[in-house]
């Protein structure tokens, strides 16, 4: 691909008739999602009033929820006409937002979509607590499907996700880590989710194999170049816009790709000062880091690298049916390169 993006012709004339943004894309499954929110807010209700205050505090605080989104956009490509979707995609949004509880104590982080996180406003307890809650609220949800396949997949999908997790824990501080080790960790605690997102759906539509895995493809390729996307924008994003404190990534110690590929790229001094702030987590020489990172060419490079997982999840996703929420998917790996929030 050579670092350009290319979708194919006969798809770039059905998006460019039909679906203008990732809005388009969202109506698509709007009346779905009103229901995937209804399903959330009845199973939020506890017994116990600070589990729902929390949850319902995270959950509310916004996002386009692509991980339900997918599910529900890969059901409707499979023709998909019953109900468990519903369920389902209130259990991926649940499994989601309990990493992000857990995260934020993890990352020690202050600042979540413009607003304080649930551990800045509730405590660190609350918040891990909280988020063991909505796990094991999301397990009793699964058995509803009654599908041990299902189960397996979502199973599977949390424990790598821990593994995730762990893995870039171990990897804090670490100026040596490479593409290679970089890809494994969000494939593993991002990614994961979005392909297991996207493989539920052919499991619902009682699939092929060939189709169960080219959505699961999809799924892992369109998380692939979320995440990779996001740690552009911690470097060529506006902090308002993206509601959170840029620079993030490196005062926690984590070697991101522009910062990779700007040691790569760069001089010898060049990388040493991002050497010197990955290993002691400091962000006193983040304006000169920025710096470095837009001039060498490193934003460019992982941007490429973004566009390259996009183009696999349109080359999997063109597998499906050719129907608005096939095409749907397509345009939500094509708009993705334009995000900025």
């Amino acid at each position: 691909m050579q670092g350009k993006f290319a979708l194919h012709r006969k798809e770039i004339l059905k998006l460019s008739a039909s679906i203008h943004s990732t809005a388009d894309v969202l109506q698509l499954v709007a009346a779905d999602m009103a229901e995937v929110d209804r399903v959330i807010a009845q199973r939020l209700d506890s017994g116990v009033p600070l589990v729902g205050e929390v949850a319902r505090y995270i959950i509310s605080a916004g996002g386009k929820r692509l991980r339900p989104v997918l599910l529900l956009l890969t059901c409707g490509a499979l023709g998909y006409t019953g109900t468990q979707h519903h369920n389902l995609a209130a259990v991926v949004e649940f499994i989601h937002t309990a990493t992000l509880l857990h995260d934020d104590v993890v990352d020690e982080s202050t600042l979540r979509r413009g607003r304080p996180t649930a551990n800045e406003s509730f405590g660190n307890p609350a918040s891990v607590l909280v988020g063991d809650f909505l796990y094991s609220r999301a397990f009793q949800m699964m058995v509803d499907a009654n599908s041990m396949r299902i189960m397996q997949v979502l199973a599977d999908a949390t424990n790598v996700i821990a593994e995730g997790e762990v893995l870039q824990l171990m990897n804090m501080h670490d100026a040596n880590l490479n593409e290679d080790g970089y890809l494994r960790v969000i494939r593993s605690k991002t990614a994961k989710l979005f392909e297991a997102s996207a493989r539920l759906g052919a499991i619902l539509g009682n699939q092929s194999e060939a189709i169960e895995e080219a959505c699961a493809t999809y799924g892992q390729a369109l998380g692939t170049a979320f995440q990779v996307i996001d740690d552009v924008l911690d470097y060529d994003g506006n902090a308002d816009e993206m509601g959170k404190n840029l620079g993030d990534d490196l005062r926690e110690g984590k070697a991101t790709l522009p910062l990779i590929l700007a040691m790569q790229k760069g001089s010898a001094e060049q990388s040493q000062t991002i050497r010197d702030a990955i290993e002691n987590g400091s962000v006193d020489q983040l304006q000169n880091i920025v710096d470095i990172v837009r001039s060498t060419g490193a934003l460019q490079g992982t941007r490429e690298a973004a566009a390259a997982e996009a183009q696999r999840a349109i080359d999997a996703a063109l597998q499906l049916p050719d129907n608005a929420h096939r095409q749907g998917m397509v345009a939500l790996a094509s708009q993705l390169l334009q995000r900025r929030t």
